[in-house]
């Protein structure tokens, strides 16, 4: 039976004698362990706690997973005999669900579920598998300089209005199509607007079927924005040990997770720590990152949405989060304003695993070469902006022509975009991409406009 509904058919372990807005203060007559969830009935709702702090020998401070409006002191509280806990079934996939598992699409309860505690352990180092080589996504830029690496961790970070939100989406629907694997989508923090907007459109794209998503959305209590990503990374965890398949783990946006944790540290009455974040910020981060694992039953590939406050990527919170990421693409709000979509930077976008051993020495020396073209043609920015392309010589000429038609090939219409830019969505291979990127380079479309090398998949295609 869901813990949700279960009733409280033992005695109460103790009872409410404090509510600080979404932290109570509970008086037991035994101390339950920290991380157990707790529960109390209230006008027929049963609202959750999780124990975050003993304060002496029998008061425990708790925080609630629900709004706290309507408790109040006295209630009695009763234990659940274990850590949260979510239903899992094979069911789930096509489902859109909160933290505790129960259905948010107004479908039915997940049909003869188990359960797993949401605390679970990362898997035994001898269990576990290392990065295994490219995980293609057809999507150009993305392939040739900053390549998913197959069970890593990608970061895609950027301030607002870049476009994180739909690359997460096409990356999606990539793996649904290409690797006919599932994805699990983990809204932390989302606007209930936005979590409405995208359930459609992945109901529109034809990709919710292999999609489960898990949210906890702006308005809810911050331990549910604190929790939500475990609660999905559990599902993950499931689908990779009995269906296994390619899991993509996605979390839209990990910068919330760090917020609600900050939250949490404060209303507990910790010191902040760097720039006001909570001192455990690298250890909950960490928490979460290390139990994204691949094992010999399957694969987990996590794509993770970075909010990045002010643009700066020195921030404690995004540099907590860099450290544990194998691949870093950065979305630049310069490259929006020119219309260059997806706005990867590439220049500042990088893969630990760029290196000839992984990706061979065709795809090492063109990403080389294509990167070598579009750093010159920046460097080169200021003096056509003063001077004129005309001043340049010859060779930085024949340069910035082809780095130009490369910035504009690397552009892509997106296939969960089709219904409002109403372009058909391209998925180029890696080695199409590598043989456009080769003949660029070797002057075969210097005759060719820039606006034919925009929006468009291979060049060859139509050429």
């Amino acid at each position: 039976m869901n813990l949700a509904l279960a009733p409280p058919n033992q005695s109460a372990i103790g009872a409410i004698v404090e509510v600080h807005g979404p932290v109570v203060i509970i008086d037991c007559h035994r101390l339950p362990p920290l991380r157990q969830a707790l529960f109390t009935r209230f006008d027929h709702c049963t609202y959750f706690f999780e124990v975050h702090q003993h304060l002496d020998e029998r008061r425990i401070r708790a925080i609630t997973l629900h709004g706290t409006a309507g408790l109040s002191r006295n209630l009695p509280v009763y234990d659940t005999g274990a850590a949260l806990q979510v239903p899992v079934s094979e069911s789930c996939l096509g489902r859109l669900l909160n933290i505790f598992g129960e259905p948010l699409d107004g479908g039915p309860p997940l049909s003869n579920p188990g359960f797993r505690d949401i605390h679970s352990k990362p898997l035994p180092l001898s269990e576990a598998m290392g990065v295994s080589g490219i995980l293609p996504t057809g999507i150009k830029v993305i392939d040739l300089l900053c390549p998913f690496i197959k069970g890593g961790k990608t970061g895609l970070f950027g301030g607002a209005g870049v476009g994180k939100t739909v690359l997460v989406m096409e990356f999606i629907h990539a793996v649904s199509a290409i690797h006919k694997g599932v994805s699990v989508f983990a809204g932390v923090g989302e606007r209930i607007r936005e979590a409405h907007e995208l359930w459609r459109e992945m109901q529109d794209a034809g990709v919710m079927q292999d999609t489960l998503m898990v949210f906890g959305q702006m308005d809810e209590s911050p331990g549910v924005r604190f929790r939500v990503g475990l609660s999905a990374l559990t599902y993950a965890e499931y689908l990779r040990d009995t269906l296994h398949k390619e899991v993509l783990f996605v979390m839209d946006n990990v910068f919330r997770f760090v917020q609600a944790g900050s939250e949490i540290s404060s209303l507990l009455g910790r010191m902040p720590a760097t720039v006001g974040y909570q001192p455990t910020l690298t250890t909950e981060v960490a928490e979460l990152e290390d139990r994204i694992l691949s094992s010999r039953q399957g694969a987990i590939t996590s794509v993770q949405a970075v909010y990045v406050p002010a643009d700066d990527m020195t921030d404690p919170a995004v540099s907590a989060i860099l450290s544990h990421l194998d691949t870093t693409v950065i979305l630049s709000r310069d490259q929006a304003s020119k219309g260059i979509y997806p706005a990867v930077d590439p220049l500042r976008s990088s893969s630990k695993l760029m290196d000839r051993h992984t990706l061979g020495d065709r795809h090492y020396a063109v990403a080389g070469a294509v990167r070598e073209h579009l750093a010159r043609y920046h460097e080169l920015e200021d003096i056509i902006a003063m001077l004129g392309v005309e001043e340049l010589s010859e060779t930085d000429r024949k340069i910035v022509m082809r780095a130009r038609k490369l910035q504009r090939y690397l552009t892509q219409p997106f296939a969960v975009l089709a219904q409002h830019t109403k372009q058909t969505g391209v998925s180029v291979s890696l080695d199409q991409t590598l043989t456009d990127c080769e003949d660029f380079l070797s002057g075969r479309y210097d005759a060719t406009s820039e606006q034919d090398c925009y929006m468009r998949g291979s060049m060859r295609a139509a050429s």
